[in-house]
């Protein structure tokens, strides 16, 4: 791959890590219900978004590791089983994401639920386990490949 696409590609996932960490850290401040609650009774007394933040660090781990791969293709070392490693820990991470947000739906549909409108909660949380479920899969197929792609070079490796 070209070193300008990945650096480009890299620097494009280092702007969605930015952007979501802004996005978690800036949206409780503007919720509807912490209009007049101070700092601390936002972030430190609040469960639900405590479990938010928890379920958000697969999500940068899975993001780390893409920017890994970037970098392997940058130097022409994709075809390696660290490429494989990094694909396989995307998959989990995206499984553990979507998993993360369920628990919060289930949540938002058992505790909240008639107390509050949940329709916006309920929508983003529906979109980002959608989200997590295509990354996900296209993880798997694209470690399913490389590791066949890997296995075939170290058998050619052998024979020369």
């Amino acid at each position: 791959m070209k070193r300008g696409s990945t650096i480009f590609l890299q620097v494009v996932t280092v702007l969605i890590g930015v952007g979501v960490l802004a996005l978690l850290l800036w949206g409780p401040q503007v919720e509807g219900r912490n209009v007049n609650a101070t700092q601390f009774e936002i972030y430190f007394k609040d469960p639900f978004l405590a479990y938010i933040y928890l379920a958000f660090v697969p999500f940068f781990v899975g993001l780390y590791q893409a920017f890994k791969i970037l970098g392997y293709a940058r130097r022409n070392e994709i075809f390696f089983q660290r490429s494989v490693r990094a694909l396989r820990i995307i998959k989990y991470c995206a499984l553990t994401t979507a998993i993360f947000i369920l628990g919060a739906e289930a949540y938002l549909f058992i505790f909240i639920r008639g107390k509050d409108d949940i329709a916006g909660g309920v929508m983003m949380g529906v979109f980002i386990i959608l989200v997590s479920a295509i990354i996900a899969t296209a993880a798997a197929v694209f470690q399913r490949i490389l590791r066949n792609a890997v296995d075939i070079k170290s058998e050619k490796d052998l024979t020369v």
